[in-house]
C-alpha cells in the first residue's frame, strides 16, 4: 500500500512513539495538518511559533523524551530560531519540522521562502532538507537518534512542499547506521582508576554537577558518590535539580549568583569533581583564579567541552550515568577502604554556611525571596518549577528546594526571556499529574504573554507566580551597582493590569501586595483545579545577592550593597 507524503510523516512519528507535538499551521504544511486531523497524535496549537518551540523544550526537559515541533515556511520557521538556540545551548533534544517552498522554487525568492538549513547550522546539532519523499523515513529515524543520543540537542528537518504530493511504499528503518557518529558511552578504565585514587586521597573535595547529570539520568549515582565519600555538592544553574537542595551535603548553586559557601568551597577545595558541566563564564568568574588549589576531574559525554575553558587533570569522556557507576564500583574495591578523613572539611563548610547564609531583609515590603520560599515550603519541593530569565530566575535557583530531577526548568546558556511560561505548558503536558509553577518577572512574562490563550484552550492547571517589580530587574540591578544608578530604559513608566489580562483569558487572578497574604494566595492557587495567575507586587529595589562582579574571581562576592567577602 502506498502512502502520501503527509501520511508518511505521521506514520514515522507514530513509529517513534510521539504522543504530543507543538505547532502552528501555514500553507507549506497544510497537507500535514490535514492528515493530523485524523491522526492519533495530540497537537498543541500555541499562539506563536516561539511559544511552540519553548513548550516542546519544556516537554523534553520534564519528560526526558524529544520534543517535537511543526511550523510553516518563511516567518513561521524563522520564528523558531530563538527556541533552537535555547535548546542548543542547554543540550535539549528536539526534532523540529519546518515547511519549505516546493523544490522547483528553491532559490527563487518564492513567497515565504527562507534558507532554514543555512540559517540554523549554528544553532542545531544537525539539520536536513528532504528533497525526495523516499528519504523521509530514514531522515526521521536518524533525527530522533541524533537528538537524544550523546550530548542531546535540536535537529531540524526542512520539508519542501512538493513531497506531500508524492507517494511511496512505507517502511520504517529498524536501526540507524551513522558511521561518523559514535558517541563515547563508557569511560576509560585507566582514567576511572586515577579518579578513584584522587577522590580517596583528597582532604577537601567538592562535586560540581551540571545539566549533563540530568540529561544522562545520573542523579542516583551522583547522590551515591556524594554520600559514600561524604563529598559536598554544588551545581550549575542547569544542574539545580540534579541534587536535592535540602540535602546535608548540598552547597547550592555555584558562580555569579551562587551561594557564598559554594564559591568559597570551590576556591578552597583540593579536588573538584565536575560532572556534566561546561565551566561557563557565569560559573568560573575570572578563570585564572577558579579553583586554584584543586586537581580537576571532568566527566562529560562531549569531548569538546573538556579543557575548553578550564585546564583539566583527569578527563573522562562518556555517559555520566555509566561513568559514575564505574567509579562507584571501583571505589568499592578493598584497596580504597582507607578513606582520608574529611570531617575537618565538613566542619569548615558548616562554618561558612552559618557565617554567610542566603538571607534578605524580611521586614517591610513584600520581598520576592519570601514568595519563592513559600512556594517551596507549601509544595514541599514536589512541584515542577519553570522560570523566565532575570532576578526571579536567580532567586528561584537559590530558594526553591527541588526534591526531584527534572523539576527546575530554565534557560541557562542563552538566557532567553520568554522561555519559562511556554516551557511550563510543555512540562504540564509531559507530567500532567504534577503541579507546575511558572515563576516569572513582569518583563520576561510579556515576551510570550499570548500563550495565556494556550493554557485557556487546553485547560492546563499551571500556577503562574509573577514577581512584579515594575522593572527589568536584573539590568536595573547592574545599573544601580555598576552604572551609578543611571536607570536607562529599565523601569516601566506605565504597566498593564495583569489581573485584567488574566481575566480576559478566563484565568483566575490573585493580586498580593502584603507579605502576610503570600501563603494564603499560594494555597488557594494550588487548591484551584485550573490555572491561576498570581501577581506579587514586590519591592523594586530588591537585588540578587551574592553577586560576583564581571571580571572578578568567584571568591570575591558582593553580599549586599555594603558587605563583601
Amino acid at each position: 500500500m502506498k502512502y502520501r507524503g503527509a501520511q508518511v510523516l505521521i506514520e514515522c512519528l507514530q513509529e517513534e512513539q510521539v504522543e504530543t507535538i507543538f505547532g502552528y499551521p501555514g500553507g507549506a504544511v497544510i497537507d500535514i495538518y490535514d492528515t493530523l486531523y485524523d491522526a492519533d497524535i495530540q497537537h498543541i496549537l500555541t499562539r506563536h511559533e516561539q511559544g511552540a518551540i519553548h513548550a516542546a523544550d519544556g516537554y523534553a526537559r520534564a519528560s526526558g523524551r524529544p520534543g517535537v515541533v511543526l511550523a510553516t515556511s518563511g516567518p513561521g520557521a524563522t520564528n523558531l530560531i530563538t527556541g533552537l538556540a535555547t535548546a542548543y545551548s542547554d543540550s535539549v533534544p528536539l526534532v523540529v519540522f519546518t515547511g519549505q517552498v516546493p523544490r522547483a522554487l528553491l532559490g527563487r525568492d518564492a513567497f515565504q521562502e527562507a534558507d532554514m538549513v543555512g540559517i540554523t547550522i549554528p544553532v542545531t546539532k544537525h539539520n536536513y532538507m528532504v528533497t525526495e519523499l523516499k528519504e523521509l523515513p530514514s531522515v526521521i529515524k536518524e533525527a530522533f537518534h541524533i537528538a537524544s543520543s550523546g550530548r542531546p540537542g535540536p535537529v531540524l528537518i526542512d520539508l519542501p512542499k512538493n513531497i506531500w504530493q508524492e507517494e511511496i511504499e512505507f517502511s520504517y528503518p529498524k536501526a540507524v547506521h551513522l558511521p561518523g557518529y559514535k558517541p563515547t558511552l563508557m569511560g576509560h578504565h585507566k582514567q576511572i582508576k586515577l579518579a578513584a585514587k584522587a577522590i580517596i586521597e583528597a582532604k577537601q573535595p567538592v562535586i560540581f554537577a551540571g545539566g549533563g547529570v540530568t540529561h544522562g539520568q545520573g542523579e542516583e549515582e551522583l547522590r551515591g558518590l556524594a554520600e559514600k565519600q561524604q563529598i559536598p555538592v554544588c551545581t550549575s544553574l542547569m544542574g539545580v535539580s540534579a541534587f536535592p537542595l535540602r540535602h546535608p551535603l548540598a552547597l547550592g548553586m555555584l558562580g555569579m549568583h551562587g551561594t557564598s559557601y559554594a564559591n568559597t568551597a570551590v576556591t578552597e577545595c583540593d579536588l573538584l569533581i565536575t560532572v556534566g558541566a561546561r565551566f561557563s563564564d557565569r560559573v568560573t568568574g575570572k578563570i585564572e583564579r577558579f579553583a586554584p588549589k584543586a586537581q580537576i576531574i571532568h566527566i562529560d559525554i562531549d569531548p569538546a567541552e573538556i579543557g575548553k575553558n578550564i585546564r583539566v587533570d583527569i578527563p573522562i569522556v562518556g555517559d555520566v550515568k555509566n561513568i559514575l557507576a564505574m567509579l562507584l564500583s571501583e571505589l568499592d574495591l578493598p584497596k580504597y577502604r582507607l578513606i582520608t578523613d574529611k570531617s575537618p572539611w565538613q566542619e569548615k563548610i558548616t562554618g561558612w554556611k552559618k557565617l554567610f547564609p542566603l538571607q534578605y531583609e524580611k521586614e517591610g515590603t513584600l520581598k520576592p525571596q519570601h514568595v519563592i520560599e513559600e512556594i517551596s515550603r507549601i509544595t514541599g519541593g514536589e512541584a515542577i518549577v519553570t522560570t523566565e530569565v532575570g532576578q526571579h530566575q536567580m532567586w528561584a535557583a537559590q530558594y526553591y528546594g527541588c526534591k526531584h530531577p527534572r523539576s527546575f526548568l530554565t534557560s541557562g546558556g542563552l538566557g532567553t526571556m520568554g522561555f519559562g511560561f511556554p516551557a511550563a505548558i510543555g512540562a504540564q503536558l509531559a507530567q500532567p499529574e504534577r503541579t507546575v509553577f511558572c515563576i516569572a518577572g513582569d518583563g520576561s512574562f510579556q515576551m510570550n504573554i499570548q500563550e495565556l490563550g494556550t493554557i485557556m484552550t487546553y485547560d492546563l492547571p499551571i500556577k503562574i507566580a509573577l514577581l512584579n517589580n515594575n522593572a527589568l530587574g536584573m539590568v536595573r540591578q547592574w545599573q544601580e551597582i555598576i552604572y551609578q544608578e543611571r536607570y536607562s530604559h529599565t523601569i516601566w513608566e506605565k504597566a498593564p493590569d495583569f489581573i485584567k489580562i488574566a481575566d480576559a483569558y478566563h484565568i483566575k487572578g490573585i493580586r498580593v501586595e502584603e507579605p502576610g497574604a503570600v501563603s494564603g494566595a499560594i494555597e488557594e492557587a494550588i487548591a484551584h483545579p485550573g490555572s491561576v495567575f498570581m501577581e506579587f507586587v514586590v519591592a523594586q529595589e530588591e537585588n540578587v545577592f551574592p553577586m560576583v562582579l564581571p571580571g572578578k574571581p568567584i571568591e570575591e562576592m558582593l553580599l549586599s550593597e555594603v558587605k563583601t567577602i
